[in-house]
């Protein structure tokens, strides 16, 4: 079977507060994790076939995340491990209303240290969609790797997605970060982009008024905008589709709300490409994505936590 969707970027573990242990103190759970295996990880739930580049440690989190990918159907063979610098580990503090706070141990991870002469042409072989992120725009030699394969791609016709997954810890300065996300979204045919990141990288507090700016400067075929609980937005050509969010009684963790979104969208994307979109398809795609994020809200972690079609459809009726 051809790959349908391809991602590069990090591969880590995210540690998830889980209670509190006899003495009071915080538990944390070891969630495998990292934006571009989750959307992967989703996709792969609504039958699409995945891989996955990028680098993890030779450590027990790599080989850990390196069976996790497999298990859930995402193709490992370009998953390189680094025998000196260790897997990245995040800790995801959760807030009271449910969103999150991150450190980071990356100074440097393994997800850093994948380098352009490691990015092959024969890992783009028929494939539809390249997806990535600008986590792997933080560093030079990550970020010269990530831009050969955006290069690679579209030199094959594949169709690129990004979310930037804005992480502010992870850069060395505010500038530099929009700087790299904007010239990112330029290479983008299709863009997944949240509230908070598209007033960042515009400037804008307008939703709207960011996104005419991108259409307009970059020329961006198909921009999704996620607005937490309040639902997305979808914008393509002259059209501007928006749907509430469904609301969920017990918000556990949102980590990886907004991948299980992007990857309905780019499992809509495969459906039905990029040409003469309609309102109704689009508004479809949309409500389908905020179930499916949804119901991720109430578990934790995100690679094992995906909902597969059914359970969508299901809380989709009910509603």
């Amino acid at each position: 079977m051809k790959t349908e969707v391809i991602a590069l970027g990090e591969l880590l573990i995210d540690f998830t507060m889980n209670g509190l242990s006899e003495q009071g103190n915080n538990l944390f759970e070891a969630n495998p994790g990292g934006a571009p295996c989750n959307v992967l990880s989703m996709l792969s739930k609504l039958g699409r076939s995945t891989a996955f580049i990028g680098k993890v440690g030779s450590d027990q989190f790599g080989r850990m995340l390196r069976a996790t990918i497999e298990d859930v159907g995402i193709d490992n063979t370009y998953l390189l491990s680094d025998s000196d610098i260790p897997t990245t580990l995040a800790f995801v503090h959760t807030l009271p209303d449910g969103d999150r706070d991150f450190s980071f141990y990356r100074k440097p991870g393994a997800d850093m240290m994948l380098k352009a002469s490691e990015i092959k042409e024969e890992m783009f072989e028929e494939a539809q969609i390249f997806h990535f992120g600008t986590l792997s725009m933080t560093a030079p030699e990550v970020r010269e790797a990530t831009l050969k394969a955006v290069e690679i791609a579209k030199s094959k016709g594949m169709i690129i997605s990004l979310d930037p997954n804005l992480r502010p810890p992870l850069w060395d300065s505010m500038e530099n970060a929009r700087e790299q996300m904007l010239k990112a979204i330029s290479l983008a045919d299709v863009l997944k982009i949240s509230d908070n990141e598209i007033q960042f990288v515009t400037g804008k507090d307008d939703y709207d008024e960011g996104i005419r700016f991108l259409q307009e400067k970059f020329g961006t075929k198909l921009i999704c905008l996620t607005l937490g609980k309040d639902g997305s937005r979808a914008y393509y050509k002259n059209l501007r589709v928006e749907v509430p969010g469904f609301k969920q009684e017990q918000v556990i963790d949102t980590t990886g709300a907004g991948d299980t979104f992007c990857g309905c969208m780019l499992d809509f994307v495969c459906e039905h490409g990029l040409e003469d979109l309609s309102e109704e398809s689009l508004r479809d795609m949309l409500i389908f994505a905020n179930a499916a994020a949804s119901l991720v809200t109430a578990r934790r972690g995100a690679i094992k936590s995906m909902p597969d079609k059914d359970e969508v459809l299901k809380l989709i009726r009910g509603v």
